[in-house]
């Protein structure tokens, strides 16, 4: 039986041709072959399975190969080529820096630069995962790279650029390598299932490139495993079971759902995703690349960022034209919210079900602001004029139906809502209330006694239940009345308090003494007392005795009587 080989080793590229989706960093190595501009390092960067080791050797191969095609490629048949692809090759060199990154390893590398490649131009060495040296290893390698032998190149690969030190940055030419299309992982694997013999449909290809995110050596480790599991006849319902890969229907399903607000069938099928084992984070991810793909497929000019089968992808754009802009920028702020909350929350599963209540509220709520948006306010009330002492303003509100002639309806035309507006009614309840404080202040303003201002200034202090400090300055300050009978002076101890109650307590405490003294033109004046100056200070305790005994003539007395002396 023939020894199988894994499609990613029997299908790696071996020349620029076959390279797969890093086209313009092909072309700029055929060019510096071409005018023979080669650089004595360079630094292949990207994620992984994107073809940075690949290129290396290629380029490795191409360099030193004998008979270049036209198309400087190599020629596969020359010595060098042959050594190369046998495994035997003597000027290619590669180094797992993973393994080897103490700076033993490095020294034992520079030694051996020093020595002329047997076969072809150029001894070149390939250090893969360069990130993982150490930095004396870095250090120790840095003279080296800087001044090289005529005869050696230096092809550096890694998939953290970030770990490299700038020095060994600013040696190399840097070739940042691209995660690659899903439509070039699902045309390779097309070609490849064609010579296999193995039959595969384009929306099973498609949910294999996506799994594989960018990296094609991923897609045919994936490929592989498919195979294994299905045979040679594979269709998409094998292929999501294998890879554990939600299906496509219940996001559609969970959209549909949310426009109609029958929120308790998407909590059924919530239910069933979890009964086949998958995760709930994994879900919403899912669900949030599913309304993304939606909002994309409102725009033609968008539609290039679908990465998607043709079959799927008219599903998208139906499901697209039944939702309004509004619905997805909603949609889509819910699952971020709950993805990002997910890991925090307590209850995770109630987490990923309230925003599902969301999602199915949204086409109500959307439909409810369009009617407000339309609809005119018509809660109003003309205001009644007073007569002599008589209090004038009652507010009536009612949800029901409004007698003519009692609401005048804008000449805009649009329809009377037939509900309450809690903010409109509170607004009216304060214009009120300002109309008949207004009413009552123009009605009496009955003469202030003293007698009567410290009653109602006691009764005041004692109101203030919420602020006890507040209400303790004011029992301790006698009010006093001014000349003109309307201002009312307030005395406290620091300018602190003062510009306090001014700032947060003034209007009330105002309205406080109007209301109980039926005089609408009382005024508030705060003073600050003025300290006594008591001279010196005391701050010894034979000061502090002597002046107790001094001012105190009890405590005098009772030291006589005690004999005691003052230390």
């Amino acid at each position: 039986m023939e020894r199988f080989i894994v499609s990613a080793r029997k299908y790696r590229p071996d020349n620029f041709l076959s390279l797969i989706g890093q086209d313009s960093i092909a072309t700029t190595l055929k060019n510096s072959i071409k005018r023979g501009q080669l650089a004595h390092a360079y630094l292949f960067c990207g994620p992984r399975g994107v073809g940075k080791t690949s290129t290396a050797r290629i380029f490795a191969k191409t360099i030193n190969c004998m008979n270049l095609s036209p198309d400087l490629e190599p020629c596969g048949e020359c010595e060098s080529c042959r050594s190369f692809a046998e495994g035997r090759s003597y000027c290619i060199h590669e180094l797992d820096a993973a393994s080897n990154n103490s700076v033993d390893d490095i020294r034992s590398l520079t030694e051996k630069v020093r020595i002329p490649p047997q076969i072809g131009k150029y001894s070149v060495y390939i250090i893969d995962e360069v990130h993982m040296l150490s930095t004396a290893a870095f250090n120790a390698f840095l003279k080296t790279l800087e001044e090289p032998p005529s005869h050696a190149i230096f092809i550096l690969a890694t998939t953290e650029k970030h770990k490299i030190l700038p020095t060994i940055l600013s040696r190399c030419q840097t070739y940042d390598f691209n995660r690659i299309s899903v439509k070039d992982i699902v045309a390779n694997l097309e070609s490849i299932a064609r010579k296999e013999g193995i039959e595969i449909d384009s929306q099973s290809l498609h949910v294999i490139a996506m799994k594989a995110d960018g990296a094609m050596r991923d897609a045919l480790t994936l490929f592989d495993q498919t195979v294994a599991f299905c045979g040679t006849r594979v269709t998409y319902e094998q292929v999501i079971k294998n890879l554990n890969v939600l299906d496509y229907e219940y996001y559609f399903n969970i959209v549909e759902c949310s426009l109609r607000g029958d929120f308790p069938k998407s909590l059924l099928l919530f239910d069933q995703i979890l009964s086949k084992g998958f995760n709930a984070l994994y879900f919403v991810g899912g669900l949030s690349s599913h309304l993304r793909n939606l909002t994309v497929c409102k725009d033609v000019s968008t539609m290039k960022l679908l990465e998607v089968s043709p079959s799927l992808e008219e599903r998208y754009v139906a499901q697209s034209k039944e939702c309004s802009f509004k619905f997805l920028y909603e949609a889509l702020s819910h699952t971020v919210k709950c993805e990002s909350e997910y890991k925090a929350s307590g209850n995770q599963r109630l987490l990923v079900e309230f925003m599902l209540m969301k999602l199915a509220n949204i086409s109500a709520a959307i439909s409810a602001a369009a009617s407000r948006a339309d609809s005119t306010v018509a809660v109003s009330k003309p205001a009644a004029k007073p007569e002599n002492t008589a209090r004038a303003a009652e507010i009536q509100f009612s949800a029901g139906p409004v007698a003519a002639g009692s609401v005048t309806a804008e000449k805009s035309g649009h329809q009377r809502r037939s509900g309450i507006s809690l903010k409109e009614m509170l607004q009216s309840a304060e214009q009120a209330a300002s109309m008949e404080s207004k009413q009552d202040s123009q009605a009496e303003d009955e003469e202030i006694t003293q007698e009567a201002l410290e009653a109602a200034w006691m009764k005041m202090a004692e109101s203030q239940k919420a602020y006890p400090r507040l209400g303790l300055a004011i029992k301790n300050s006698k009010p006093g009345l001014e000349s003109d009978g309307t201002t009312v002076l307030f005395h406290v101890s620091n300018l602190v308090q003062k510009e306090w109650i001014e700032r947060n307590a003034m209007e009330t405490l105002e309205n406080f003494l109007r209301k109980e003294l039926r005089n609408g033109k009382i005024n508030i004046q705060i003073m600050v007392r003025e300290v006594e100056q008591t001279g010196k200070k005391l701050y010894l305790p034979q000061e502090k005795a002597e002046y107790i005994f001094k001012n105190y003539p009890e405590a005098n007395e009772l030291r006589k009587d005690l004999d005691l002396d003052i230390r």
